[in-house]
Formats: C-alpha cells, sequence, structure tokens
C-alpha cells in the first residue's frame, strides 16, 4: 500500500508542471461536462454524499493536500471566495490520499482551519469522477450540475470565476 501512494505522490507531483502551463479550463474534466455525484467520507468516517449538492446551487470542490505547496498558495484566494460566495455556493476541499491520513490532516487542520468542510478521498472515488490530475485542482460545476470551470496551481482567479454563475 505504501509503494502505492509513493507512485501516485510522484505521478501527481510530475504532473503539476504541464498541468500548470495549461491554464484554467484546460485540465481534468471538460467544461459542460456533468460529472456523477459520489460518496466519500468526512474526517470521522461518515458518509458525505456529494450529490446533496450538486444540480442544487453551484459547487467548488478544491482537490487538496496538506502536503502540497500550490493548495497553501491558493488558500487564501479560497477563503476570500468563501467569504464572498459561501452562503450561494458549496465549497469542498477534498484531501486525497496520498501520503496523508485522517489524523494528519486533522492535526494540519487545527493549526490551518479552514471556513469549508475539508472530506477524505481515501479510496480515490472523487479524485477519478471529477478527473483530478493533481492536487490544487478546483472544479466549480454551475447550479445544474456542468462544469463551469477547471483550474490548478496557486495563482487561479477563483473569486472570477464564481462572479459568472452567482448574481
Amino acid at each position: 500500500m505504501k509503494v502505492r501512494s509513493w507512485i501516485m505522490m510522484g505521478a501527481l507531483t510530475l504532473s503539476a508542471q504541464p498541468l500548470m502551463a495549461q491554464g484554467v479550463g484546460e485540465v481534468g474534466l471538460p467544461i459542460g461536462s456533468q460529472p456523477q455525484a459520489v460518496t466519500i467520507e468526512d474526517l470521522d468516517g461518515n458518509a458525505y454524499d456529494l450529490a446533496q449538492f450538486i444540480g442544487t446551487k453551484p459547487l467548488l470542490l478544491e482537490f487538496w493536500a496538506t502536503w502540497c505547496e500550490l493548495c497553501a498558495a491558493l488558500m487564501p484566494e479560497l477563503e476570500a471566495a468563501h467569504a464572498e460566495y459561501g452562503d450561494r455556493v458549496q465549497f469542498v476541499a477534498v484531501s486525497v490520499a496520498v501520503s496523508q491520513s485522517k489524523r494528519s490532516i486533522g492535526r494540519h487542520l487545527e493549526r490551518h482551519p479552514v471556513p469549508f468542510p475539508v472530506v477524505w478521498d481515501t479510496r480515490g472515488r472523487a479524485t477519478r469522477e471529477f478527473q483530478a490530475p493533481t492536487t490544487s485542482y478546483v472544479v466549480i460545476l454551475d447550479g445544474s450540475g456542468a462544469v463551469a470551470y477547471t483550474g490548478v496551481g496557486g495563482e487561479q482567479d477563483i473569486r472570477g470565476a464564481l462572479a459568472t454563475l452567482t448574481p
């Protein structure tokens, strides 16, 4: 199991550079596609069904890890976007199960709390369904459940993307 985690971490790390060069809307899911809802876990091991949000209001997913420097760089933009749009958009940080555990995520969140739910993708269901090519990957679904935005890296304009979806 550890070998697989190291291989996945290496793939995520190696894939980050070319993806950043591709820019917004050119990574992961195609714009306009409609991913299926998946059920993953919260950090207490309870089921967390993304279907409760998909198709009801815009949903922002960030595929995230405690060790991801680009995720840390993106966090101020996500927090500002949440402050501005959190009443109209559901934000969820999806922790990838590569070189971290629920315990390490919990410790990290004690030191660096975030204003939105953080969930655990231990089996990679969300990672596969949302075609997350790396961490710091953001997918925004519109109110009908269609992909309206994808991006990767620490310098994404999340508030600009949300401005097009919310009144």
